[in-house]
Protein backbone atom coordinates (compact mmCIF):
# COMPACT_ATOMS: atom_id res chain seq x y z
CA UNK A 1 0.00 0.00 0.00
CA UNK A 2 1.01 3.58 -0.90
CA UNK A 3 2.45 5.51 1.97
CA UNK A 4 0.28 8.08 3.02
CA UNK A 5 0.93 11.73 1.22
CA UNK A 6 3.37 10.10 -0.97
CA UNK A 7 2.74 11.06 -4.51
CA UNK A 8 4.36 10.92 -7.57
CA UNK A 9 4.43 14.90 -7.49
CA UNK A 10 5.76 14.40 -3.44
CA UNK A 11 8.19 12.16 -5.14
CA UNK A 12 9.13 14.27 -7.94
CA UNK A 13 9.89 17.13 -5.14
CA UNK A 14 11.59 15.15 -3.12
CA UNK A 15 13.99 13.93 -6.73
CA UNK A 16 14.59 17.83 -7.04
CA UNK A 17 15.58 18.92 -3.51
CA UNK A 18 18.13 15.94 -4.22
CA UNK A 19 19.26 17.55 -7.25
CA UNK A 20 19.48 21.27 -6.02
CA UNK A 21 21.47 20.35 -3.85
CA UNK A 22 24.05 17.65 -5.01
CA UNK A 23 23.02 17.95 -8.43
CA UNK A 24 21.72 15.55 -11.23
CA UNK A 25 24.19 12.81 -11.05
CA UNK A 26 23.17 12.09 -7.62
CA UNK A 27 19.71 10.78 -8.52
CA UNK A 28 18.86 7.64 -7.55
CA UNK A 29 16.06 5.63 -6.15
CA UNK A 30 17.72 5.23 -3.00
CA UNK A 31 18.66 8.41 -2.61
CA UNK A 32 14.88 9.77 -3.23
CA UNK A 33 13.97 6.66 -1.34
CA UNK A 34 15.58 7.99 1.62
CA UNK A 35 14.46 11.54 1.75
CA UNK A 36 10.71 10.41 0.87
CA UNK A 37 11.02 7.93 4.17
CA UNK A 38 10.81 5.12 2.29
CA UNK A 39 12.01 1.68 1.24
CA UNK A 40 13.31 2.22 -2.39
CA UNK A 41 11.24 -0.54 -4.06
CA UNK A 42 8.28 1.83 -2.36
CA UNK A 43 9.05 4.32 -5.12
CA UNK A 44 7.44 2.01 -7.72
CA UNK A 45 4.18 2.13 -6.63
CA UNK A 46 4.45 6.33 -7.22
CA UNK A 47 6.71 6.17 -10.24
CA UNK A 48 6.12 2.59 -11.94
CA UNK A 49 8.80 3.28 -14.36
CA UNK A 50 11.51 3.88 -12.02
CA UNK A 51 14.60 6.28 -12.36
CA UNK A 52 13.72 6.71 -16.27
CA UNK A 53 10.19 7.57 -15.50
CA UNK A 54 11.36 9.87 -12.55
CA UNK A 55 13.89 11.67 -14.82
CA UNK A 56 10.44 12.29 -17.16
CA UNK A 57 8.70 13.98 -14.33
CA UNK A 58 11.48 16.16 -13.51
CA UNK A 59 12.13 16.92 -16.82
CA UNK A 60 8.15 18.03 -17.34
CA UNK A 61 8.22 19.79 -13.60
CA UNK A 62 11.50 22.03 -14.68
CA UNK A 63 9.66 22.84 -18.03
CA UNK A 64 6.36 23.90 -16.12
CA UNK A 65 8.10 25.89 -14.02
CA UNK A 66 10.43 27.37 -15.90
CA UNK A 67 6.72 28.59 -18.57
CA UNK A 68 5.24 29.37 -15.31
CA UNK A 69 7.70 31.74 -14.00
CA UNK A 70 8.59 33.48 -17.69
CA UNK A 71 4.44 33.64 -17.92
CA UNK A 72 4.45 35.40 -14.49
CA UNK A 73 7.21 37.81 -15.53
CA UNK A 74 5.96 38.92 -18.87
CA UNK A 75 2.32 39.52 -17.93
CA UNK A 76 0.61 42.75 -18.71
CA UNK A 77 4.06 43.96 -20.39
CA UNK A 78 5.33 44.24 -24.11
CA UNK A 79 7.73 45.27 -26.51
CA UNK A 80 10.95 45.44 -25.15
CA UNK A 81 10.00 45.99 -21.83
CA UNK A 82 8.62 42.13 -22.17
CA UNK A 83 11.27 40.57 -23.76
CA UNK A 84 13.69 42.43 -20.18
CA UNK A 85 11.24 40.86 -18.44
CA UNK A 86 11.68 37.21 -20.00
CA UNK A 87 15.48 37.32 -20.24
CA UNK A 88 15.79 38.29 -16.37
CA UNK A 89 13.10 35.77 -15.63
CA UNK A 90 15.07 32.68 -17.75
CA UNK A 91 18.26 34.02 -15.89
CA UNK A 92 16.63 34.36 -12.54
CA UNK A 93 15.54 30.50 -12.70
CA UNK A 94 18.47 29.24 -13.97
CA UNK A 95 20.48 30.73 -11.69
CA UNK A 96 18.13 29.78 -8.48
CA UNK A 97 17.82 26.60 -9.91
CA UNK A 98 21.21 25.93 -11.79
CA UNK A 99 21.07 21.86 -11.19
CA UNK A 100 17.22 21.41 -11.80
CA UNK A 101 17.95 24.16 -14.80
CA UNK A 102 20.66 21.37 -16.35
CA UNK A 103 17.67 18.93 -16.26
CA UNK A 104 15.33 20.67 -18.69
CA UNK A 105 15.70 18.98 -21.79
CA UNK A 106 17.30 21.15 -24.85
CA UNK A 107 15.24 18.91 -27.32
CA UNK A 108 11.51 17.70 -28.26
CA UNK A 109 10.85 14.51 -26.95
CA UNK A 110 8.47 11.75 -27.70
CA UNK A 111 6.17 12.64 -24.90
CA UNK A 112 2.81 14.13 -24.48
CA UNK A 113 3.25 15.98 -21.02
CA UNK A 114 6.51 17.59 -21.73
CA UNK A 115 5.20 18.20 -25.20
CA UNK A 116 2.52 20.28 -23.67
CA UNK A 117 4.92 21.75 -21.13
CA UNK A 118 7.17 22.88 -24.08
CA UNK A 119 4.34 24.13 -25.92
CA UNK A 120 3.73 26.32 -22.88
CA UNK A 121 7.02 27.64 -22.98
CA UNK A 122 7.40 28.55 -26.15
CA UNK A 123 4.03 29.88 -26.20
CA UNK A 124 5.37 32.36 -23.74
CA UNK A 125 7.89 33.74 -25.90
CA UNK A 126 5.81 33.65 -28.88
CA UNK A 127 3.00 35.90 -27.00
CA UNK A 128 5.90 38.22 -26.33
CA UNK A 129 7.34 38.52 -29.88
CA UNK A 130 3.79 39.18 -31.14
CA UNK A 131 4.75 42.48 -29.65
CA UNK A 132 6.97 43.55 -32.52
CA UNK A 133 4.46 41.91 -34.84
CA UNK A 134 5.99 38.78 -35.54
CA UNK A 135 3.79 35.68 -36.43
CA UNK A 136 4.45 32.61 -38.76
CA UNK A 137 7.73 31.69 -39.37
CA UNK A 138 9.63 34.43 -38.90
CA UNK A 139 8.24 34.48 -34.91
CA UNK A 140 9.38 30.59 -35.16
CA UNK A 141 13.46 32.07 -36.06
CA UNK A 142 12.96 34.98 -33.56
CA UNK A 143 11.75 32.81 -30.72
CA UNK A 144 15.08 30.49 -31.91
CA UNK A 145 16.88 33.56 -31.09
CA UNK A 146 15.29 34.51 -27.69
CA UNK A 147 15.67 31.24 -26.42
CA UNK A 148 19.36 30.95 -27.72
CA UNK A 149 20.07 33.92 -26.38
CA UNK A 150 18.22 33.26 -23.11
CA UNK A 151 19.64 29.63 -23.01
CA UNK A 152 23.03 30.32 -23.50
CA UNK A 153 23.34 33.69 -21.22
CA UNK A 154 21.63 31.26 -18.11
CA UNK A 155 24.39 28.46 -19.06
CA UNK A 156 26.85 30.55 -19.11
CA UNK A 157 26.31 32.09 -16.05
CA UNK A 158 25.42 29.75 -14.01
CA UNK A 159 28.58 27.57 -14.96
CA UNK A 160 30.85 29.96 -13.99
CA UNK A 161 31.83 30.65 -17.34
CA UNK A 162 32.18 34.99 -16.90
CA UNK A 163 34.85 35.29 -14.23
CA UNK A 164 36.48 39.26 -15.42
CA UNK A 165 35.91 41.32 -13.00
CA UNK A 166 33.38 43.51 -15.49
CA UNK A 167 30.23 44.10 -13.70
CA UNK A 168 27.87 40.44 -15.14
CA UNK A 169 24.46 43.31 -14.90
CA UNK A 170 26.29 45.40 -17.09
CA UNK A 171 26.36 42.57 -19.72
CA UNK A 172 22.83 41.37 -19.13
CA UNK A 173 21.17 44.79 -19.73
CA UNK A 174 23.74 45.35 -23.15
CA UNK A 175 22.28 41.62 -24.22
CA UNK A 176 18.83 42.76 -23.73
CA UNK A 177 19.47 46.10 -25.37
CA UNK A 178 21.42 44.03 -29.06
CA UNK A 179 18.29 41.79 -28.79
CA UNK A 180 15.28 44.21 -28.55
CA UNK A 181 17.14 46.27 -31.35
CA UNK A 182 17.26 43.16 -33.29
CA UNK A 183 13.74 42.13 -33.00
CA UNK A 184 13.01 45.92 -33.83
CA UNK A 185 14.82 45.33 -36.69
CA UNK A 186 13.38 41.78 -37.80
CA UNK A 187 12.11 40.90 -40.84
CA UNK A 188 8.17 41.49 -41.03
CA UNK A 189 8.42 43.38 -37.89
CA UNK A 190 5.97 46.59 -37.29
CA UNK A 191 8.02 47.34 -33.67
CA UNK A 192 7.25 46.98 -30.23
CA UNK A 193 3.40 47.79 -29.66
CA UNK A 194 2.52 49.32 -26.12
Amino acid sequence: MPRVGLTPAAVVAHALELIDEQGAEALTLAAVATRAGVATPSLYKHVTGGLAELRRLIAVRVTEELAEQLATAVVGRSGDDAVQALLRAYLGYASRYPQRYAALPQAPQEDADLTQAAARLVGVILAVLRGYGLEGEEAIHAARTVRSTAHGFASLTTGGAFRLAADLAVTEDRLVRVLTEGLKAWPQASGPTA
